[in-house]
């Protein structure tokens, strides 16, 4: 017997959607009915991925709210509804290092990217899912939201801590509204940020694998996973709620080699 897809005619808007946790979760979505709308700045991947996918793409730099507004009508003025938000663009860029070391203006950078964009996107997306009556927020935390990195990246765990938060309120705001907001916690995970921290400072990066009990990184399809349960009806009954999919690191007192 074929089990239905799971998210059969629900239009999804998914940042950061040309590459790593949010391209693995552009295909999930596709493989489960989903219109998908991806926001990102690499228009070349983009329109590589609507003549291979079908999508839709729209060119978002997701710290303008101007376009990231216009990115959530695009889906609306497209397929009707704003069903699934996944708010999962970000950055962590080498100068993004110790408190002692980092400046300014790379901790505005990343605060912009990573914080004040998952703001936008929610503002953007709420008003099209109160109207329906129903909607699923999902905004990419990360493990350093709730414990301390290993590697100090001083603004990247501070905005992550402030997605949690806001992706808590929310939920908790809007819980009787329909409208469901729930954390995306991964660990160190496959993505091309992770590849490029490996290739810049292997000690670094090996430093994050030593804390993982299962003794790997995720798999951006791993993550996809977690996305689509948090979007389906499956998570019916979660809002507000921080969902850690990181092989155990944040469970660890100390890992066995």
């Amino acid at each position: 017997m074929t089990r239905p897809a799971r998210l059969e005619g629900r239009t999804a808007v998914i940042t950061g959607g040309c590459s790593g946790i949010g391209l693995a979760t552009v295909r999930r979505f596709l493989e489960e009915g989903a219109n998908v709308v991806i926001g990102d700045v690499d228009d070349a991947r983009g329109a590589e991925l609507v003549t291979e996918l079908g999508i839709t793409y729209a060119h978002v730099d997701v710290t303008s709210k101007d376009e990231v507004d216009a990115l959530f009508k695009t889906a609306k003025d497209t397929y009707g509804s704003v069903d699934i938000a996944f708010n999962n663009a970000g950055i962590s860029p080498p100068d993004d290092d110790s408190i002692l070391t980092t400046e300014l203006d790379a901790w505005r950078r990343v605060q912009e990217v990573n914080l004040t964009s998952v703001y936008l996107c929610c503002k953007a997306a709420l008003p099209y899912m109160l109207e329906q009556g129903k909607g699923s927020i999902i905004n990419t935390a990360s493990f350093v939201a709730v414990m301390g990195a290993a590697t100090s990246q001083i603004s990247y765990s501070a905005s992550k801590g402030g997605v949690l938060s806001m992706t808590r309120e929310l939920g908790v705001e809007f819980a009787r509204q329909g409208v469901r907001v729930n954390a995306l916690c991964p660990g160190p995970v496959n993505t091309p940020l992770l590849r490029e921290l490996f290739a810049k400072d292997e000690e670094r990066a090996a430093r994050r694998l030593v804390h993982v009990p299962m003794g790997r990184f995720g798999e951006p399809e791993e993550m996809a996973n977690a996305v689509l349960f948090l979007a389906s009806d499956e998570s019916s009954f979660m809002t507000a709620s921080t969902f850690l999919v990181d092989g155990g690191i944040s469970g660890a007192y100390v890992t066995p080699l």
